[in-house]
């Protein structure tokens, strides 16, 4: 015996998303990097922060409002994945304009990252100083790392043989891909359910039916 419809569903469940779980992570670590490595009386720091920000309050407030209304779902859905792109462009200009290089999914460092599965800002603080030390640790006498000599897009930079803000703008690129990915699937999971079941107008009136035709 299936339950009865009920008005309002269960709704809020938006720490258990992987996408908001992954979204706030590029939330700190871009709050971080933003104060490292970017002028903070720049528009640039506010608007990369209020970016990385507005990803992670969209997906929440969407989902607590998804409980009245699955429009509204979808739209702070759409915004959050809008402020995610905006903030992966961002990071794409940081590395062009200051020929920094922008890592293929497959780069062995990226791959080294992606298997760390970092989930706080810790773990991949430590994942950074890990990388810079392979880095020392493999430096040649001629002063070079010999993971830069085989692949020129590492990048050598002025803090050390692994420059330390290409590391992170990368790696926040690859946890932006993953969120975009995953925001992707959940507005199509989104508009498919609006399309099957409708809204809280459509909800009220079947859930008002079936009480006026229960004996």
């Amino acid at each position: 015996m299936t339950e009865p419809e009920t008005l309002i569903p269960k709704h809020g469940g938006y720490r258990n998303l992987k996408s908001f779980q992954i979204a706030q992570l590029v939330y700190d670590v871009t709050v971080r990097f933003c104060d490292r490595y970017i002028d903070r009386r720049s528009r640039t720091h506010d608007q990369m922060v209020q970016a990385a920000r507005s990803g992670v309050q969209n997906i929440a407030e969407g989902s607590q409002d998804s409980g009245t209304s699955k429009k509204m779902e979808m739209k702070l859905t759409n915004v959050a994945r809008g402020s995610l792109e905006e903030l992966r462009l961002d990071y794409e200009d940081y590395l062009r304009q200051r020929g920094l290089p922008q890592w293929p999914p497959n780069h062995p460092v990226l791959m080294r990252f992606k298997a760390k599965r970092c989930s706080t800002l810790e773990e991949v603080r430590a994942w950074v100083a890990e990388e810079v030390r392979r880095a020392r640790t493999n430096t040649d006498e001629q002063g070079q790392s010999s993971e830069a000599s085989a692949s020129v897009s590492v990048g050598v930079g002025p803090s050390g043989p692994l420059y330390t803000p290409t590391l992170v703008a990368n790696a926040a690129l690859s946890l932006l891909n993953i969120a975009c990915y995953l925001l992707d699937r959940q507005l199509a999971a989104q508009a498919a359910a609006f399309e099957q079941e409708g809204g809280f107008t459509e909800r009220l009136y079947r859930v008002r039916s079936a009480r006026r035709n229960k004996p």
